[in-house]
């Protein structure tokens, strides 16, 4: 008896993309533009700008922890040597973040592990200039106190030259609250209102003037037929048929979040992985353990990065200090050439967070250099600062007006160290441990000095955070762990962010970035995945990229058939590789 092939099925999607932060936004609307059925899959809820927290205590929409019911915007995911810190929601890391867009130093572009590839500088500097045309970015217009405060450090140290005003994606073009019109996209973008300089930002804008993703890229893309299914978290990608070519697409096992059941099959003939540099690394590791995504390469938890970041502070215990006024970051500054430092704040009353402060102790620098922190405090050490602290301890753990009294202090290096990260053997997860390059600083001495100094100024004292304790920094902007490269056996992805082995899966967010940057990720991210979309071919046509495996070559962006903003807007899409015809990035006159 003769056998009929079964019947093909016709794909729910052209494109499925899992995760709508930075990386999958873009992908949503660039694929969307040039005709591709796109649904993208977000594991977190969608926000209305009334339903973020007023305050980050109100934990069920702040904290993310399933477990306890808890579907917030801000989560929290310790490894064994950091502690990450992360988005979540309709719209990812943008609903958290602080705004800030700074594009990298040189140093980024020509790192060794992609920088003998092409010239990432030039090659990216068109998408840069998009990226930040959508995200609305320009340099804060005020100087806030705790600008003051950090310009006179700067000053102190001998390296004012280097504080500079944020470049940030706030929406400063209309006077405080005042409603306008569409101010980036010709009319395709919804209205808008001024800054309230509130602080809010990291809690969730309530006021309609942060430009999180759901303001540009998600709003574009819905608006032009993308499909973004919410609280929706995806478990399996494989290939259809078994074909591990990928040429009969793939099946994307879904469930619902937070709840039993909700398990269904979706299907696409092409994947974009772009759930976060933690995220798509648990996925992608999962999938090469269980045998659906057999051929990723073997490198697949190398080169993680942490951005060699710390999270520190100065508070003080003046009951008239107001350090919130300002959007969450509005300046930076150098104080030694690899070590880039930006005070932070929140909005009132959100001082959650002050339950992770600790006393500021050093730990030990790594031999010859006392620019590298090797090792965390030693319980002496901590003894002896306890004792010198004593008098400050209530004062350091008093939640009360902490917001008000405190600069935060986010540093970030250049510096080439790295993590690891594999499975679990018995547990589920990921374990790290130390990784390629100089080990991970545990704590980072410039940052330390500055912390001190602020403090000085404001008359306070310094704080630290109570992980850091034991050994367990922490990171806002963790990145790598499937990085470009030029081949599987130096990396995950190739430059045209496929993934070696499985060219129809792709992975377009922080985890592709190879190195560390020194500055808030957000940006990079947005121009590595505009340049990654830009060489898509439009539905139904030739690829202009190189078949996998073959040698890179430098192609030229394919213009969507049909782009979702007007030619003569801000946000209109680049016309090709260099930007002089664009309209200026700086979008407003500040108030």
């Amino acid at each position: 008896m003769a056998h009929t092939a079964a019947p093909q099925v016709d794909p729910d999607y052209d494109v499925i993309v899992v995760g709508s932060g930075f990386g999958g936004s873009v992908t949503a609307l660039r694929l969307t533009e040039k005709g591709y059925r796109v649904g993208v899959l977000e594991a977190g809820r969608r926000f209305a700008d009334q339903d973020f927290p007023a305050t980050s205590w109100q934990l069920r929409d702040y904290l993310w922890a399933p477990w306890a019911r808890c579907f917030g915007i801000f989560r929290a995911d310790p490894l064994r040597d950091v502690l990450v810190l992360s988005g979540a929601g309709v719209g990812g890391g943008s609903l958290v973040y602080a705004n800030t867009l700074y594009r990298p130093p040189r140093s980024f572009y020509e790192d060794p592990q992609w920088g003998g590839i092409t010239d990432w500088a030039d090659e990216l500097d068109a998408p840069y200039d998009q990226a930040s045309r959508m995200l609305g970015a320009t340099t804060y217009p005020r100087v806030s106190p705790s600008d003051a405060v950090m310009r006179d450090v700067a000053e102190e140290m001998g390296v004012g030259h280097t504080y500079r005003a944020a470049d940030v994606g706030v929406f400063f073009g209309a006077p405080p609250g005042e409603e306008v019109p569409d101010p980036y996209f010709g009319g395709a973008g919804p209205a808008r209102h001024g800054c309230l300089h509130c602080g809010e930002c990291m809690t969730g804008c309530r006021h309609d003037a942060k430009n999180t993703l759901v303001k540009n890229y998600l709003h574009l893309a819905e608006a032009a037929g993308a499909q973004v299914l919410p609280m929706t978290t995806a478990t399996r990608i494989r290939p259809r048929d078994g074909d591990l070519s990928g040429a009969s697409g793939y099946e994307v096992e879904v469930r619902a979040t937070g709840r039993p059941g909700g398990r269904r099959t979706l299907r696409a003939q092409q994947v974009v992985v772009a759930a976060s540099a933690l995220g798509s690394q648990r996925l992608l590791h999962r999938l090469r353990r269980r045998g659906d995504l057999p051929r990723i390469s073997p490198r697949l938890g190398e080169l993680s990065r942490t951005n060699s970041e710390a999270i520190l502070a100065a508070r003080t215990a003046s009951d008239v200090a107001d350090y919130t006024t300002g959007v969450s970051i509005t300046s930076s500054i150098h104080p030694d050439a690899h070590t880039h430092v930006e005070p932070v704040r929140y909005g009132r009353g959100s001082n959650l967070l002050s339950l992770l402060s600790a006393v500021l102790v050093d730990g030990t620098t790594a031999a010859g250099d006392a620019t590298l922190g090797e090792r965390g405090p030693s319980l002496r050490r901590i003894a002896r600062a306890l004792v010198r602290s004593r008098r400050e301890l209530v004062a350091l753990h008093r939640p009360r007006r902490w917001a008000e009294q405190s600069i935060v202090l986010l540093v970030m290096q250049t510096l080439d160290n790295s993590l690891t990260l594999r499975p679990r053997r018995v547990l589920r997860g990921l374990r790290s441990r130390p990784g390629e390059g100089t080990p991970n600083p545990a704590w980072i001495p410039a940052g330390h000095e500055v912390a001190r100094r602020v403090a000085r100024r404001m008359g306070g004292f310094p704080v630290g955070a109570s992980s850091t304790l034991v050994n367990l920094p922490v990171t806002g902007h963790f990145l790598g762990g499937a990085v470009i490269s030029a081949s599987p056996d130096t990396g995950v992805v190739d430059p045209y962010h496929r993934l070696h082995g499985h060219p129809g899966v792709h992975v377009v967010d922080g985890s592709s970035v190879p190195a560390n940057l020194g500055v808030n990720p957000s940006l990079t991210i947005t121009a590595l995945a505009e340049r990654a979309m830009s060489l898509w071919p439009n539905r139904g046509e030739p690829d202009p990229r190189p078949a996998p495996g073959e040698p890179y070559r430098r192609v030229a962006p394919v213009a969507p058939h049909r782009p979702a903003v007007p030619a003569d807007a801000p946000g209109a899409l680049w016309s090709g590789s260099t930007t002089t015809d664009l309209p200026s990035p700086r979008i407003g006159a500040p108030t």
